[in-house]
């Protein structure tokens, strides 16, 4: 049997980590078989339901390169793909299931419902108390006539248990008595709840693995009753392993970023979060972890799933981000940076000719420093604004005082000049020179400069950057160090 999986979201949010997991490795389990990755919009929740987070999802699928071969904008022999537009086939079988006895119709009002809610909070049962289970056939005809709102419920059996077989956790049994009792499948308003669409329409796409979050596994026996009830058999369950936070909970909003799109906007590439994102609960060996979405297409498989709980690592994902920036061509990189370099002030949008070229001849020298795109803000303000006002103590190396200092800073000048006609490699041996005549280490010459010239003790690689700030900002940069440290002199 050919495999057919699918992702389907509720379009009721954005694209998180969890749901990008699961979307991921049925991807990936389907190319890999061979088979087909199917793309169902589960939109029935209708006052829930947002445009936005429908766009936000086809956006993410197009950023990562994911592509399904069913679903919306592709077709299929099982469409349409959106649930909504299937709401006949959901009332058609709730209604089969009246007839052969396995569903009901309730006719118990928001009150009534809303009043036992409120009893039952108050003790141990919980849930609908069957109230319509048993109604009399003609009394339900009666309300039927009246026009009596309703909903299907589904009759969940009130003994024995529920069994199953899950992929990775093996036999899962549910007494009946913890399952949801009774729930409702078809609501007043004709659209059906997640339980009946989902299992109607699995059974009707053909799907024959389901791979969902572990989440899910309190509503499997309920669809496996109702995959019994019509006949059908249900197709392979495999319930991934958690992603937890570092502290061991569930990842959320708490852990910090958890949206694809918060991820993107960061500045996180595509390649590193489909990289870093398949090795939450999945491996394929002790050793490697770099993969290209080309690799993981051929080499998925479910049997290299981990039972445990994968936990998000932030600084890892930064790892994995750091090694694919690096492995950009400084063409490609400058394409990425600079609409980030727009859009985070950097640059002003739109960038002069000289500013984008000044950008270009940058990305080298950052190259190594980003851990994400947007990195490229704090690295290279000072090459395209005024640095920022920093103490002058900050200029002053360990060991040495604000005079010695401000020698420092003179000597350099003096030794700046003709530095833009020089190599790189000839500056840095002249610099090494000054320092040694001086009497001092580099990094005491050196980090006065670097201050003065960056606002930071910390920046890209000194000498390559003062080439691209040019001589006159960097000379005048000078000088205002120089005025700072005079105010320190007075007191020595």
């Amino acid at each position: 049997m050919s495999v057919r999986v699918r992702y389907a979201p509720s379009p009721t949010g954005l694209q998180h980590i969890g749901g990008l997991r699961t979307a991921l490795f049925n991807y990936f389990f389907a190319r890999s078989q061979g088979g087909t990755f199917i793309l169902r919009i589960e939109d029935t929740d209708r006052e829930r339901y947002d445009e936005r987070a429908l766009q936000d999802l086809f956006e993410t699928f197009e950023w990562l390169g994911i592509t399904w071969d069913e679903g919306p904008g592709k077709g299929g022999p099982y469409g349409p793909y959106f649930q909504s537009e299937r709401k006949e086939l959901y009332q058609e079988h709730a209604r089969l299931l009246v007839e052969e006895g396995h569903a009901y119709r309730c006719f118990c009002t928001p009150e009534r419902l809303e009043q036992l809610r409120k009893e039952r909070g108050k003790g141990r049962a919980t849930g609908y108390d069957r109230h319509c289970r048993n109604l009399p056939p003609d009394e339900v005809e009666r309300l039927l006539a009246e026009g009596r709102p309703h909903v299907i419920r589904f009759k969940v059996p009130v003994e024995g248990s529920t069994v199953f077989e899950d992929y990775l956790l093996g036999r899962v049994e549910y007494p009946n008595a913890d399952v949801n009792p009774d729930p409702v499948l078809l609501k007043s308003d004709g659209f059906p709840t997640y339980h009946l669409a989902n299992v109607v329409d699995d059974h009707l796409m053909r799907i024959t693995h389901i791979l969902r979050a572990q989440e899910w596994i309190p509503s499997t026996p309920l669809h496996v009753l109702l995959y019994r009830a019509f006949g059908w058999e249900h197709p392979v369950y495999c319930h991934l392993p958690m992603v937890l936070g570092p502290d061991g909970q569930k990842l959320s909003k708490r852990h910090g970023a958890t949206s694809v799109q918060e991820f993107r906007r960061m500045g996180y590439l595509p390649e590193a979060v489909v990289n870093y994102v398949s090795l939450l609960g999945w491996a394929y060996d002790d050793s490697r972890e770099l993969f290209t979405r080309e690799e993981l297409e051929r080499v998925f498989t479910l049997e290299k799933l981990n039972k445990s709980p994968a936990v998000f690592d932030y600084k890892k994902l930064e790892w994995f981000n750091g090694v694919y920036i690096r492995a950009k061509t400084d063409e490609e990189l400058f394409a990425l940076l600079l609409p980030v370099a727009e859009e985070t002030g950097l640059l002003p949008s739109p960038p002069t000719d000289e500013e984008k070229e000044k950008l270009r001849l940058a990305v080298p020298i950052v190259k190594e420093r980003l851990k994400v795109l947007r990195d490229v803000k704090d690295l290279l303000w000072f090459l395209f604004h005024e640095v920022p006002d920093y103490e002058p103590a900050l200029l002053v190396p360990k060991k040495l005082d604000a005079s010695a200092t401000m020698r420092i800073l003179a000597a350099l000048k003096e030794e700046l000049a003709g530095y833009w006609t020089r190599t790189d490699e000839e500056n840095e041996q002249r610099m090494r020179a000054l320092a040694e005549r001086m009497g001092i280490k580099l990094g005491q010459l050196l980090m006065p400069l670097r201050v003065a010239v960056t606002g930071s003790t910390v920046s890209p690689p000194l000498l390559e950057s003062i080439r691209l700030l040019g001589a006159e900002e960097t000379l005048q940069r000078i000088d205002r160090a120089l005025e700072k440290l005079s105010s320190l002199t007075e007191g020595e």
